[in-house]
């Protein structure tokens, strides 16, 4: 019997979570007898770590009538000759466009990711979405914590009973490197508290708010790990409040790197406007650094363990509700080490074989088994 072939359907190829979380699902499923493709439209960052048979259907983002009349046929294209026996989307983009192509390039099962938050979609984009979903584009469709299942859940019928909750799994990102030996391989100062995030560049994560802690700390660094369509915002920022000195843009960073990016750090701050499940925040706390997080239901949610918070939780847009509690991180040890603790149980909660499991049984669910041929007498 000929493995079953499953493809995978972002938008743009990247360092970001929704990619990690499609490597990790793809990488198990592959490990696992199935052939396994990713399709992403187009390749956004030129340090993108491509799983393995990646495809893309531009080497760049579609732009003029002529690239918006190409990008649909070549994603037609490339679905037909994949022909997967399933397909997953993932982000809004790869579900709507990526769900109306699989359909009309294959028969196979479509397994929609949500892994946006609704209230930083595009409204047309949120009302295709509903409509894929009510009319049976989308066969089933993925969430990531249980406060997004619950958002979800507050859609018809039609479309909420499609819904299934897996958490995301994730690897550890470790590291060899002393602190400052990570902070020497980064180009950082040895002897700063040293705050930092890694993130897509954009508004909806907030980080000016970041920044913004740095005004009334003078002796406070920040790091931003990431690139994305806010960085000429950030960085127009961080020269108007005259602060070139003490915050560090290091770009996107490839996966293996994470684990040392991580170790330089005395803070992790994620100041996210909203959030579906915060992967790069689990990464931080698992690795041991302690968390200053938004506090969003979904984050108090996902970063905890065995009913202790793993980060502090603070208004992020009150700039002296934030600074005050970095501040108390920095400076009060028993409050970072139980951070630390609950932050080390993460990763036997969102465990990464335990997500290929569902995802599997997904897959068992929605796909018929193959007949088997009669031998021949």
């Amino acid at each position: 019997m000929s493995p079953r072939r499953i493809l995978f359907i972002q938008t743009q190829g990247e360092n970001a979570g929704a990619q990690e979380i499609s490597r990790l699902v793809g990488a198990g499923l592959g490990a696992r007898g199935y052939d396994v493709s990713h399709l992403f439209f187009y390749r956004k960052s030129p340090s993108f770590d491509a799983p393995p048979n990646t495809r893309y259907c531009s080497h760049d983002r579609p732009r003029g009538v002529l690239g918006a009349l190409k990008f649909p046929m070549q994603l037609l294209r490339e679905i037909r000759a994949i022909r997967p026996d399933a397909i997953l989307t993932f982000q809004h983009y790869g579900n709507t466009v990526g769900g109306i192509a699989a359909r009309l390039a294959s028969s196979a099962p479509v397994i929609a990711n949500q892994v946006s938050a609704r209230m930083l979609m595009n409204p047309l984009v949120r009302t295709v979405d509903l409509a894929l979903g009510m009319f049976g584009v989308f066969d089933l469709i993925t969430v990531n914590s249980s406060d997004m299942l619950m958002d979800y859940a507050r859609y018809p019928n039609n479309y909420s009973k499609r819904l299934r909750y897996i958490p995301h799994g994730f690897d550890l990102k470790t590291t060899d490197l002393t602190k400052q030996q990570a902070r020497a391989a980064f180009g950082l100062p040895p002897d700063v508290p040293l705050l930092g995030s890694v993130a897509r560049l954009n508004a909806g994560k907030r980080l000016d708010a970041a920044i913004g802690t740095l005004a009334d700390s003078p002796d406070w660094h920040l790091v931003l790990a990431g690139q994305g369509p806010h960085e000429a915002a950030l960085r127009q920022l961080v020269v108007e409040k005259h602060l070139e000195t003490r915050v560090y843009f290091t770009g996107e960073l490839p996966p293996e790197r994470i684990g040392d990016f991580l170790a330089a750090l005395d803070v992790f701050v994620f100041p996210s406007r909203a959030e579906t499940f915060g992967l790069a925040a689990v990464e931080a706390a698992s690795a041991g650094v302690p968390v200053v997080a938004s506090d969003l239901p979904v984050l108090r949610e996902v970063l905890a363990s065995d009913g202790q918070p793993a980060a502090l939780f603070v208004d992020a847009a009150d700039r002296c509700q934030f600074t005050d509690a970095i501040s108390r991180v920095l400076n009060d040890a028993s409050l970072r080490a139980d951070l630390i603790a609950a932050g080390r149980g993460l990763h036997a909660r969102y465990s990464v074989a335990r997500m290929v499991d569902e995802y599997e049984q997904l897959l068992r669910d929605l796909l018929a088994p193959v007949p088997q041929l009669a031998p021949q007498s």
